[in-house]
């Protein structure tokens, strides 16, 4: 399945084109992004459980986020297969597709063993298109939920965000899928996804995470299959130490919308590409970096429906 309803992001990025497939018999699925003239790119990994492929190139052609942990990167391996298809098979060194892969667990609530594989993979870049992004459970977070940090509450599912912005020529675009341990915060500092307590109703702060009963505090050990997975875009031209550092700014500044963030529970990794299209005085690097932290909180209260 390649065509979804519901609510999306509209945006204004004609080097970039986003593709999303998905298994509904999992449920499972894989959300590509495709730049078809590459992009310089740097890669923050945090986190105590991390699951990606081929992050140690500073160039790319298609990222691939995907469910199924590990085996879900083989949707990887699909996307890189379509394009070497749409360029007739050419195996000139000039021409072999870098794509890198990052995967989230996906399978709790959920008894198969379905994972986004190469045709999935094939499909969703097949599928890609410009300018709009389905945003909630789909793509890489079909399954995806959050909130089991406060060992009180449960979790609650949650999906894929994003947000863009343009500024006179400049544009910063945030995707993110969230599957994080902790729960989402909104501005107010007030929880709003995850950490639901089932017996009052209210959304638990991680401040509660040491819970009394009797007397004695009580404390549940959290799973490690958590993973949050970001790309910050923008088009400003940006040496490979900016790149680095915007990626470092911008994963930090997720603390604020995800509470608790890099965890030894969590495998949280952020790509920062550009594709190197405008000089400008308009913005400089530091407004890039406070744009793109913005964006990736209003990114995060995008990722799941109220109610």
């Amino acid at each position: 399945m390649t065509a979804f309803d519901g609510p999306a992001l509209e945006f204004n990025f004609p080097e970039m084109k986003v593709g999303i497939a998905e298994y509904e018999e999992g449920p499972t699925g894989c959300t590509v992004f495709h730049f078809p003239k590459g992009v310089s790119t740097a890669v923050d990994i945090r986190g105590g459980s991390v699951g990606a492929s081929e992050t140690g190139y500073g160039w790319y052609h298609a990222i691939c986020f995907a469910g199924g942990s590990l085996y879900g990167l083989e949707a990887a391996l699909g996307v890189r297969a379509e394009l070497l298809a749409l360029q007739d098979y050419s195996i000139n060194w000039e021409n072999i597709p870098l794509v890198s892969g990052a995967i989230i667990w996906d399978w709790r609530g959920r008894n198969n063993a379905i994972y986004p594989d190469m045709q999935l993979g094939r499909a969703a870049l097949r599928a890609a298109r410009s300018g709009v992004f389905a945003l909630g459970p789909r793509g890489a977070g079909r399954s995806a939920n959050v909130g089991g940090g406060s060992g009180l509450g449960v979790r609650e599912s949650s999906g894929q965000g994003a947000a863009f912005r343009q500024i006179g020529r400049t544009r910063i675009a945030l995707f993110t899928v969230v599957n994080a341990l902790g729960a989402i915060v909104n501005r107010e500092g007030q929880v709003v996804r995850g950490n639901l307590d089932p017996s009052t109703g209210n959304r638990l702060h991680l401040r509660d995470r040491v819970h009394r009963r009797s007397g004695k505090s009580t404390r549940s050990i959290p799973s490690r299959e958590n993973t949050t997975l970001t790309l910050v875009v923008t088009n400003r031209k940006l040496d490979a130490g900016s790149l680095h550092q915007l990626a470092k700014q911008v994963h930090s500044s997720m603390a604020q919308a995800i509470q608790p963030f890099h965890t030894q529970f969590d495998g949280d990794i952020l790509y920062a590409v550009t594709t190197n299209e405008v000089t400008t005085k308009t913005l400089d690097e530091f407004d890039i970096g406070f744009i793109a932290s913005e964006l990736a909180w209003d990114a995060v209260l995008t990722s799941f429906s109220e109610g």
